[in-house]
């Protein structure tokens, strides 16, 4: 491995440039899309009961608003599926660059049919409003990764590579200010709010078009060594690019006459066994170790606590924030602590968080304090999934790949987080439902089982370049044949030994 110097550790402007203007239109778009989303929810179910009466001349059932709008929210994941194996071929055939200026054209679509809807009476024409989002979403998040993984130098890899979770996080905080009654949170200005999301779609394609292509597509896939050179200058200047050349020419001689792959050409790929395991482990695991109860739950115990309803929205906005800071601060911390360290901390720490909120919650009646020691560990968890899993694990599905194969594991490891998603947001109310507060032992439990995958079976990544962290893997894949082979080896000696045994038996009958 070479050491870190001094023009690695300092990033020229261009670099940051390219890392926000990808960012506006991929995470910051997603997480804005999650964060307005809550604000219009009893606006536009009055809009469908008014709409109902004008079109039918009679009244809708008490239930069928609410169904209407778990729709319009649920929608988004299955959205994000496809947007997500749109994603691939994007970034293959377009670039990443490209990909994302042609993925705008779904976040201005679904801002259109917001306005068709609003003015048609057409409600139903918001469940493709947030479908396209969806859609948008998927192919931001997948092809933004791979972009910001591959533009940066090593040192700062892990740093660019946690664009994606700062601007998601900043975009969940900016979207639920943008949905407060004091600006789009009105009745009259739903419309408006959920058409906001345009607004990024037009700043990416004002700014993205003056940042160059990943210099690794340039040159690995596309074999444009004079593009490459004048990506990797502008990124890097005349000083540093000769030497990131270097490692990206190190890495198309290894990968000399492989194509990208497919996704399902993975699963039948021995070689990349463990990266593929653990890129499906940390995608699913992100979905479901209860970052989604907290939220779910923060408003009730915040009620509880005694804060009033109209103020809940304000304090709401503090959940946003104390994921969006500690992502910044992992940011930081992740060259010199490293990935997996950030990673196991943080899912042991919410862990115990777990444990804390099961607690307060069972006595909850018991003193008047319990309730404020209930947010106190809402918002712990939320600090740790921020520090740890919420930071890290973006940037390293991307960064645990090698050119050929990156887009097609980006595409697998979210496809599994996208699930997770949609069947967490149908399955979580039955389990609150069934267990209550008790629902947290089931994600202590969760939490616990990653830190541990994650401790044994994932590699460092820090300063690595990619096929460094591939031999890394290789370790794990050499471990699993050898007990495969002890494995098969006992079963086929047992198999003779059962075999002798019947013969032994045959001959003794007749004998």
């Amino acid at each position: 491995m070479y050491p870190s110097t001094k023009f690695q550790e300092i990033p020229r402007i261009s670099l940051i440039l390219a890392a926000c203007a990808v960012c506006i239109g991929g995470g910051f778009q997603y997480g804005y899309n999650m964060g307005i989303i809550s604000s219009p929810g009893k606006y536009v179910m009055k809009c469908i009961n008014e709409t109902w009466m004008e079109r039918y001349n009679t009244e809708i059932s008490e239930d069928m608003p609410s169904l209407f709008w778990t729709i319009i929210v649920s929608i988004y994941p299955i959205g994000g599926l496809v947007g997500s194996w749109i994603a691939g071929a994007l970034s293959v055939k377009c670039g990443r660059k490209h990909g994302l200026l042609i993925n705008n054209i779904f976040a201005l679509l679904g801002a259109g049919f917001v306005g068709i809807s609003y003015f048609s009476c057409c409600f139903e024409l918001l469940i493709v409003y947030r479908f396209l989002l969806g859609v948008n979403g998927g192919v931001a998040l997948c092809v933004q990764s791979m972009y910001l993984i591959e533009i940066a130098p090593r040192a700062l890899r892990g740093t660019l590579g946690m664009g994606t979770s700062i601007s998601l996080s900043l975009g969940i905080v900016i979207g639920q200010v943008i949905g407060l009654k004091e600006l789009l949170g009105r009745e009259e200005l739903w419309p408006a709010l959920l058409s906001t999301p345009a607004v990024l779609s037009i700043l990416q394609l004002i700014t993205l078009p003056w940042c160059p292509e990943s210099p690794r597509y340039l040159l690995i896939d596309k074999g444009n060594e004079t593009a490459c050179d004048e990506a990797l200058k502008q990124l890097h200047g005349e000083g540093g690019y000769l030497k990131e050349k270097a490692e990206i020419e190190r890495e198309r001689r290894d990968d000399a006459g492989v194509k990208p792959k497919k996704p399902w050409e993975l699963f039948r790929d021995p070689s990349i066994r463990w990266q593929l395991a653990s890129t499906m482990v940390i995608n699913l695991f992100y979905q479901i170790n209860g970052i989604g109860a907290m939220y779910y739950y923060a408003t009730p115990v915040f009620a509880e606590a005694g804060i009033t309803e109209d103020k809940i929205p304000y304090v709401t906005i503090g959940t946003g924030l104390s994921e969006f800071l500690p992502t910044i601060l992992c940011g930081i911390l992740i060259e010199s602590l490293g990935r997996k360290v950030l990673i196991i901390g943080g899912y042991f720490l919410m862990a115990l968080w777990c444990l804390g909120i099961t607690l307060t919650l069972t006595f909850a009646e018991a003193s008047p304090w319990v309730p404020y020691l209930s947010i106190a560990f809402i918002f712990a968890f939320i600090i740790s999934f921020g520090m740890g899993p919420g930071g890290v694990s973006r940037a390293l599905t991307s960064e645990i790949f090698t050119q050929a194969v990156r887009p097609a594991a980006c595409i697998i490891g979210l496809t599994v987080n996208w699930i997770g998603f949609f069947i967490l947001s149908m399955v979580f109310p039955y389990i609150v439902e069934g267990l209550g507060q008790y629902c947290f032992l089931v994600f202590l439990v969760i939490n616990l089982m990653i830190a541990v995958y994650t401790l044994f079976l994932v590699p460092e990544t820090k300063n690595k370049t990619f096929t460094e962290i591939q031999a890394a893997f290789q370790i794990n894949n050499k471990t699993f044949q050898k007990i495969k082979a002890v494995f098969q080896t006992k079963t086929k000696k047992q198999n003779q030994q059962q075999q002798m045994s019947v013969a032994e038996e045959v001959l003794a009958t007749y004998l």
